[in-house]
């Protein structure tokens, strides 16, 4: 059985509009106009244990939306929704002890006190044992390198420390789903892989089921095999990450290093010139062609290097978007 099943799950939200100025203030007071605005629309999907789903999107397409609905935080509109069993926005005790959400533009930690202070307070909600807690908080510290910043102050840390430190928060209590909304949100790319690689081993040794919504697509390549792309409020697709990349990339890359000076239409015939400078080209070159064309390449010109690649997956996405 399914740990998260989701059925036509929809969530609108009223909204009136009113004219600019004081003479629009006048009007909205007898006569108000009501828009309706569709947040999440009539999405479904299953997720089963211990699957690291990455969830995408544009700004506005209903991903926090979706996530809130699924911890409990909003209540939807219509449609069902179990996580582990439970309806979420009941918000049963035995389904809050066993889940964590990570909002990455929402601090959750005492912000004037020291991180070992929230830790000790969930210590309490979750009635961790006082062995058990000291072990895994040192642990987590270890794994993430912060265990020394620990009894700093929250508003003295950097974000990328912020965001260790949240993360830790969240799997004191060892949950069976955690989902994560923009974890790595404005982090430098070192402390962006720290939080991937943790995540990942996390991911394998605990079977925890997770969910991530994500604008940095590094993320979800490392981390997701399955995809699911919403837009509008509406699920546009949901399966693995390469047949998405397949399905909207019909070519590859192929950059070559040549020995001798080429010229650009000496190669047009092979594919599209993307990127050329007289020793270096990358062609896009479609699918089914490149065995063939890399071939060719390597008989006619004085190659020094041949590299064949998929299109980066920040391009994928950004035609999906634009679909």
């Amino acid at each position: 059985m399914a740990i998260i099943n989701v059925q036509h799950l929809t969530k609108t939200y009223v909204s009136y509009k009113k004219e600019p100025g004081f003479l629009g203030t006048l009007k909205s007071i007898g006569r108000r106009e009501k828009k309706i605005v569709s947040a999440v629309n009539d999405i479904s999907f299953q997720i089963e244990e211990g699957e690291f789903v990455g969830f995408i999107g544009p700004n506005g397409a209903g991903k926090t939306t979706t996530l809130k609905m699924l911890s409990g935080i909003l209540w939807p509109t219509s449609g069902e929704a179990t996580v582990m069993g439970h309806v979420p926005w009941k918000r049963e005790a035995r389904f809050q002890r066993n889940f964590a959400i990570v909002l990455g533009q929402k601090n959750q930690l005492w912000w004037d006190l020291p991180a070992h202070d929230s830790f000790l307070l969930n210590k309490e909600i979750y009635e961790i044992p006082e062995k058990e807690f000291k072990k895994r908080l040192k642990q987590f510290g270890e794994l993430l390198n912060i265990g020394h910043l620990f009894t700093v102050p929250v508003n003295r840390l950097s974000l990328g420390e912020r965001m260790k430190c949240e993360l830790i928060n969240a799997l004191l209590h060892e949950p069976k789903v955690l989902f994560l909304d923009e974890p790595t949100i404005g982090l430098d790319v070192v402390s962006q892989k720290a939080i991937r690689d943790f995540l990942k081993k996390w991911n394998k040794e605990h079977g925890a089921t997770i969910i991530l919504t994500s604008h940095a697509m590094a993320d979800v390549e490392a981390l997701c095999e399955r995809v699911m792309v919403i837009g509008d409020g509406t699920l546009k697709y949901d399966g693995p990450l390469e047949k998405l990349v397949q399905s909207v990339a019909d070519h590859k890359e192929i950059t070559v290093t040549f020995t001798e000076p080429v010229r650009r239409d000496d190669l047009k015939a092979f594919g599209r010139v993307d990127r050329h400078s007289s020793l270096q080209t990358t062609l896009h070159v479609s699918r089914k062609d490149v065995p063939v064309v890399a071939k060719q390449l390597l008989e006619k010109f004085a190659v020094a290097d041949l590299l064949i690649e998929e299109i980066a997956i920040d391009e994928v996405i950004r035609q999906v978007f634009k679909q």
